[in-house]
């Protein structure tokens, strides 16, 4: 392991991180709030330290997968350890324990919170909890790789570590210019989305928490009721743009490039929209008849799928209080998630896809023994390699789920709450059902439970490996 890259690279990601505190600083000045002095104090501090570890460049600038993985999973422990701070220290969140989960959980863009009162806290407190989901969205390393070259040259094992997929891949023969690609299209929809609520209705304040937020997939709203207490034309916009941010960004490239018969060819898109769709129909179908008007029930349902399945978290109404067939359906499109590629959470619908058609192909190995075919994706063959990596990544993260739930349930909380807690921090959800639910928080449970839940959300976000390689004592040996 080379140490003195690793610690360098770390160095930039403080470095940023406590430039972005100057943000909410400034919410404070503009809104007169004294929690925004901690945030500019905080950003300073981290400045100046994250300066002293950038100053040198290191001899050594080996940079493989190990150190890949390494500095990506310490980056968001870091991040997460050092954006908390602030958070405490306004007493807009005084325990510290109940700082992190907040800010791990902006992160990593899960939107689980342990606030039970979210409109109590400053809007500084607000602005920096929606602006963490905009941060851990695209990834910090995306954004470090867009604006410099990062020291070791081969900036393709950062971005393996740190994007959602089982395929990483770049858009042009340039790291630094897919970078910058992604980074304007992340920011380009965000801006979209901006001026489109603030048109229909929100302040700028709402809008900006809100879109940041949204392009995320993160979902800290900024009331008690997420998105319900706004207007119709307000929620389906939100929810089109969750969508939009759930779609694999190889999509928008594609689009720019003017290769629309391309788009269409893409199999994790097509499964992923009709996924959506059946998903609506079956919801409002299975709801109507609580709704005075029609239309209110399938903005709620297309609202809630939409938010569910790209793992957002914002709410329209307490899904929890819907028929269990209804529930099932969302805890369903929970698990599978939005695109690799995007900014959604989940296990990837192009892992659903290439596990059922691994399955399908073993099948008929029993039926034609001395068949060769290979699995498919968007007509091309799919290594065997990542065949085999997505298999243990199911077995992997079934693992990690159940020691998780076994840990959270020394709270005796009930079966639904243990479960959907444990589902909606790991597939970086948000929430679940029962305590957790869309009207709840995880605010009841044991500071333990909240570091399980903090170590499910960094790994879930960051696709388990790198937060799991760091015990290993292997991974800090010396080449």
């Amino acid at each position: 392991m080379n140490i003195a890259i690793v610690g360098y690279n770390l160095g930039w990601v403080l470095t940023f991180e406590s430039g972005f505190m100057l943000l909410p600083a400034l919410v404070g000045l503009i809104y007169g709030e004294k929690e925004g002095w901690p945030y500019l104090i905080v950003g300073i501090a981290g400045l100046l330290i994250g300066l002293l570890f950038v100053r040198k460049k290191p001899k050594n600038k080996q940079f493989y997968t190990k150190e890949g993985f390494a500095t990506v999973g310490l980056a968001w422990i870091l991040m997460s350890i050092i954006g908390a701070i602030p958070l405490c220290v306004s007493k807009d969140i005084p325990n510290y324990i109940d700082a992190l989960f907040e800010t791990a959980s902006g992160l990593s863009t899960t939107g689980a919170s342990i606030l039970r009162d979210v409109e109590a806290i400053s809007h500084v407190g607000l602005f920096w909890r929606s602006f963490t989901h905009f941060i851990g969205g695209m990834g910090i390393f995306v954004f470090l790789l867009a604006i410099m070259p990062m020291v070791g040259g081969l900036n393709m094992h950062l971005l393996r570590a740190e994007s959602p997929g089982p395929v990483v891949g770049k858009l042009v023969p340039k790291m630094k210019d897919s970078s910058q690609i992604l980074y304007l299209i992340y920011i380009f929809l965000t801006v979209l989305e901006f001026i489109l609520l603030w048109i229909f209705g929100m302040n700028p304040f709402e809008a900006l928490c809100t879109s940041i937020a949204t392009a995320g997939t993160g979902g800290f709203g900024i009331y008690g009721d997420s998105i319900g207490g706004f207007n119709t034309a307000l929620k389906w916009i939100v929810a089109i743009f969750m969508i939009l941010f759930g779609i694999n960004f190889n999509a928008y490239f594609l689009l720019l490039a003017r290769k629309f018969k391309d788009i269409f060819k893409i199999d994790e898109i097509k499964v992923y929209l009709s996924m959506i769709l059946i998903s609506v129909v079956a919801i409002t179908i299975n709801i109507f008849k609580m709704y005075e008007h029609f239309g209110d029930a399938l903005t709620d349902a297309f609202f809630q799928v939409a938010s569910l399945v790209t793992s957002t978290g914002f709410a329209t109404t307490d899904f929890n209080q819907w028929p269990t067939f209804s529930k099932t359906v969302l805890i369903l499109i929970m698990i599978c998630g939005a695109c690799a590629g995007s900014t959604g959470g989940g296990i990837k619908v192009s892992r659903f896809i290439i596990m059922f058609k691994a399955i399908i192909q073993e099948i008929n190995l029993f039926i034609h023994p001395r068949s060769v075919k290979s699995v498919e994706m968007d007509g091309k063959a799919v290594d065997k390699t990542v065949v085999r990596s997505v298999c243990v990544y199911f077995l992997l993260f079934g693992v990690i789920y159940f020691v998780s739930v076994f840990l959270i349930s020394f709270n005796k909380f009930d079966m639904v709450t243990t479960f959907t807690s444990v589902l909606a921090t790991i597939n970086n959800m948000g929430p679940g059902l029962e305590m957790v639910g869309p009207a709840g928080s995880f605010a009841d449970f044991n500071w333990f439970s909240k570091l399980v839940f903090i170590f499910d959300m960094l790994a879930g976000r960051l696709e388990l490996y790198p937060i799991l390689l760091l015990i290993l004592p292997a991974m800090w040996k010396k080449h």
